[in-house]
């Protein structure tokens, strides 16, 4: 069946659908990653977004339980160059077509995904629509008719309804290895050294894997938590979630954020990095195409290193906005914005990459690590 990608400036592709028909609109957008097109696909950061994939060929290990960033797809739709037509890999239990429809998802193929980037690098991340009912100029019309995605508030839609105790699986697959005495496909979980409460604002599951990897015990709650509600948990620290929309846009989470400073160790990643910047009276704004894939060069301007980050957001944090006693400690090569502040008299500190990285490389994991030396070293 045709389907129809038109961009609120006019532009339009036309391609075949899969997945789901009908018609969609939301904030386009691209990401660069290679592998992981399930991982984009579940990450509720990407609520409200269009999201094409640059890379080719989609779709050829189909989808599995164990791979997916939350319960169901948070994308609005999804745009490719190539389906894949066999989904051949041992973990696969669906097929990405199958998955799309089963959620009623929308996805286009067989457009010049490199045209599109290259458009969106050109004139900026813009509205759009998908359809596979409507002509090129209905499309148009109902893309320029969409909300923007400033000023927009997504968190509230993905956040839990009620707190919980992480006790999902956690443990590190890992292959047999008879020299080491590593018999099966897992690896040993640590101890539980330190108890922490964690925000979500579209919290993905790989990050809470990741933080009981680390030692941590995790209690979940919703986004609209109250610094009363959190103290009440008793936790040795903070941790501030990943999200979508504009950070800008939640001043309620902002409020008790603040009143979380100086009371015990913070650690936020993406979202949980601008809402930090907004808790110490500090501003963010758009960016003209954001950072979304697996290949952002960010440097730690402490150290001098240098590191291949995971990242998606469409927000920046302003570097001139924030006091003199917050620091900016990591900054992107590509364009010099804000990666990474931490405050110079509290115990918090943030980054605007994914430690985790589902997908994406692990250069930056050391960073749950640190959080547990610090909450260590302020007790």
């Amino acid at each position: 069946m045709k389907a129809i990608l038109a961009l609120e400036d006019g532009r339009t592709f036309e391609g075949e659908s899969f997945g789901a028909t009908g018609t969609t609109t939301g904030e386009i957008c691209f990401n660069t990653s290679m592998t992981g097109y399930q991982e984009v696909v579940t990450d509720p950061s990407y609520r409200g977004q269009i999201v094409a994939m640059t890379y080719p060929l989609i779709g050829n290990y189909g989808v599995n339980p164990e791979d997916a960033e939350s319960s169901e797809p948070h994308i609005r739709a999804f745009v490719i160059g190539e389906l894949a037509p066999v989904a051949s890999n041992w973990r696969s239990r669906q097929t990405l077509p199958d998955y799309l429809a089963e959620h009623s998802i929308l996805g286009i193929e067989g457009i010049d995904t490199r045209a599109l980037t290259k458009h969106l690098r050109s004139r900026g991340a813009m509205r759009a629509c998908l359809t596979t009912e409507h002509e090129a100029e209905l499309a148009i019309a109902a893309a320029r008719n969409s909300p923007s995605m400033e000023g927009m508030d997504y968190v509230k839609e993905v956040s839990t309804a009620e707190s919980y105790l992480w006790s999902g699986e956690s443990r590190l697959w890992t292959i047999p290895n008879v020299s080491t005495g590593q018999e099966g496909n897992y690896k040993d979980l640590e101890p539980l050294k330190h108890r922490i409460v964690a925000y979500d604002f579209g919290l993905k599951t790989n990050i809470l894997r990741s933080l009981r990897q680390a030692g941590f015990e995790v209690t979940v709650v919703n986004a609209r938590a109250t610094a009363k509600e959190v103290l009440a948990h008793s936790p040795d620290g903070v941790f501030l979630s990943n999200g979508p929309g504009d950070p800008a846009a939640l001043g309620y989470v902002h409020e008790e954020i603040r009143n979380l400073l100086g009371k015990l160790p913070i650690f936020g990643i993406c979202l949980g990095n601008q809402i930090l910047a907004h808790a110490f009276g500090g501003k963010t704004f758009k960016l003209k195409f954001g950072h979304r894939g697996g290949n952002q060069p960010v440097k730690d301007l402490r150290t001098g290193k240098i590191s291949i980050t995971a990242q998606n957001h469409g927000f920046a944090v302003d570097a001139a906005s924030l006091p003199s006693n917050v620091e900016v400690t990591h900054i992107n090569l590509n364009d010099d914005t804000v990666e990474g502040i931490r405050h110079r008299d509290m115990p918090i500190f943030s980054v605007q990459y994914h430690p985790e990285a589902a997908p994406g490389p692990r250069d930056a994991s050391y960073f749950f690590g640190e959080f547990s030396e610090l909450i260590t070293a302020n007790r």
